[in-house]
């Protein structure tokens, strides 16, 4: 008896195994031979993309637009409201519902268009059905190539989903998870709002538009600009010799460049290795500094204590409040990146990083900069940790409410 674990109580019929094919109509994009890039046009109907696949619906970023008369000519490809968007090509266990205001929208021959028979199946769920873990795997394992994994119509037509073969129970399942995501959405909206507001509290900040008063309503004295060389301890570190794999059996993390804000790292070295290489030892509180490759420019508060790589630099200081600085660099990230990048690798190099300016307000205020900008962080953290609560529910929720 095929039934979920978890079912609204009112409900208690079995759940039925159906082909894609027998509950919808599947359909690829235009080829293409039928709409190049320069068909595209700056004001007409929107095509979509992989690209634009959100986790529920459709996303409006870069949408490329064709004009009326490929409009009409590609009508055969046009979206109605719920119909779900699938990846053909690439991450092919994606896809998103059509809402009402996407109807009339075109896909692109990246897309496989899922047209439901809404006397049988409630779109929604369905879509909700297709993003369980486990018909994310069926179809992924189902999907053909190596380089590029890839679906067909064909074989999407013979995927099996179960479903409730009651419409109400279907729209109630779709309904509440639609609850769930709202929720989600919300809680994002508030995310990106409270990292924009603190963006905007740097730049006036940074720029000394807006100034802190002392704690007896006094005015703090003028900020200097003083060289980081000057008023910073630096340093990076080095890796022991993969030669010696003795060097890592040992209990001291080894904290690589893309590592410097966690908690835990992938390697561990010895006493031995420390004493046999260049790399160096860093306490937690530390400022580490991200020189090369992909993290170039990340900057955070170690959360360990640790031995670093020639990829990463330690900034200490007396005279600079740790959080200040660590705000200041981050705020000055782009700019940093943007003028002193080096090589093929995008490597930053510690020397120049040395002579960069920092404004420099007293200690006092420098302190009450970094306690007003690390409150907004507490905010900004809050809400991600009850984003990733709520997407852990919504998973659990999908792995129950479906068979």
């Amino acid at each position: 008896m095929a039934m979920p674990k978890l079912r609204f109580k009112e409900f208690d019929g079995n759940w039925k195994n159906y082909k894609l094919e027998d509950i919808s109509n599947i359909k690829t994009g235009p080829f293409g031979s039928n709409l190049h890039k320069e068909d595209y046009v700056a004001v007409g109907t929107p095509i979509i993309t992989v690209e634009h696949l959100g986790e529920i619906s459709l996303t409006t970023q870069n949408l490329p637009l064709v004009s009326d008369t490929d409009k009409l000519r590609l009508s055969a490809y046009s979206l109605q409201e719920g119909d779900i968007a699938f990846s053909r090509v690439g991450s092919v266990d994606r896809c998103a519902i059509v809402t009402k205001q996407e109807k009339g929208w075109l896909f692109s021959g990246r897309i496989l268009r899922v047209r439901p028979n809404n006397k049988i199946v409630f779109s929604k769920h369905l879509m909700y059905a297709l993003k369980t873990e486990h018909s994310k795997h069926q179809i992924r394992s189902a999907a053909v190539g190596q380089t590029m994994p890839s679906l067909n119509t064909k074989i999407l037509k013979e995927f099996i989903v179960c479903l409730s073969n009651s419409l109400e129970e279907q729209t109630k399942i779709a309904t509440f998870l639609s609850a769930v995501d709202t929720k989600i959405d919300e809680l994002t909206q508030k995310h990106k709002l409270l990292c924009e507001y603190k963006k905007g509290m740097m730049q006036q900040l940074f720029n000394q538009k807006l100034r802190f008063k002392a704690d007896d309503g006094s005015d703090f004295k003028d900020w200097e600009e003083r060289i980081l060389g000057n008023i910073c301890t630096t340093f990076s570190g080095g890796t022991p010799t993969s030669s010696n794999p003795a060097f890592y059996e040992g209990s001291i993390p080894f904290i690589k460049s893309g590592e410097i804000a966690q908690e835990s790292t992938a390697q561990f070295i010895n006493k031995s290795a420390l004493d046999n290489s260049s790399a160096k030892l860093v306490e937690k509180g530390d400022l580490l500094y991200a020189l090369y490759g992909a993290t170039s420019g990340q900057v955070a508060i170690s959360q360990i204590s640790g031995a670093i790589n020639q990829a990463v630099l330690c900034i200490r200081s007396e005279t600079l409040d740790t959080n200040y600085l660590h705000n200041y660099l981050v705020f000055r990230k782009q700019k940093i990146i943007s003028t002193y990048l080096q090589g093929g690798q995008g490597n930053l190099s510690a020397s120049i990083l040395k002579k960069i300016s920092i404004p420099t307000p007293s200690f006092k205020e420098q302190t009450k900069i970094a306690n007003f900008l690390t409150a907004i962080d507490q905010k900004i953290d809050n809400v991600a940790e009850q984003i990733d609560h709520a997407k852990t529910w919504k998973k659990g929720l999908l792995q129950q409410m479906f068979v």
